[in-house]
């Protein structure tokens, strides 16, 4: 690969690997799978790369990270895999690590279709289009998988806030 190519690759894995990150996080719900999924993307980004024209590099890797999520959820070792009740230590930063904690474990408790148009509809503030486009699915599936998804994430935390003002009182 000429140094060009390189060095455009390096500028377009700067700019786009924290979105990817957070992205790949709220999709699979896990730090250790997400890493996985984000490391996955940029070996075939960097693969395509010399051949790759595109005009929005960004939008193409989130694309490709949808698909290798998708991809990997369908693996048999998913099946296998045995999740664990208690989270490890994060490194969050910010004003709400409990408040990101909770979000991204209900997310998680969403079907892959809800969490996944959830994610991509109002984390990455993408169109309905782009995000039926991403799934592989139609625009009213879209609305709907949003529109249910928002509704049980709304119900669960409205229980969690009403649990939250029993212990405190």
């Amino acid at each position: 690969m000429h140094d060009e190519h390189l060095a455009g690759f390096a500028e377009v894995v700067a700019a786009v690997s924290p979105s990817l990150r957070r992205l790949a996080l709220a999709l699979t719900g896990d730090p250790h799978r997400s890493e996985d999924a984000v490391q996955a993307t940029l070996e075939r980004l960097f693969l395509a790369w010399p051949r790759l024209r595109v005009r929005d590099p960004a939008a193409y890797a989130r694309a490709a990270l949808v698909r290798q999520v998708a991809t990997e959820r369908r693996r048999a070792w998913w099946r296998r895999e045995i999740s664990v009740e208690v989270l490890p230590e994060t490194t969050l930063t910010g004003a709400d690590h409990d408040g990101r904690l909770v979000l991204l474990d209900h997310l998680a408790a969403l079907p892959q279709r809800q969490r996944h148009t959830v994610v991509l509809r109002y984390l990455e503030d993408l169109p309905v289009a782009e995000v039926a486009t991403l799934l592989g699915c139609t625009e009213g599936t879209v609305k709907r998988a949003a529109h249910d998804g928002l509704r049980t994430l709304r119900a669960v935390l409205e229980q969690d806030r009403n649990h939250d003002r029993e212990e405190t009182t």
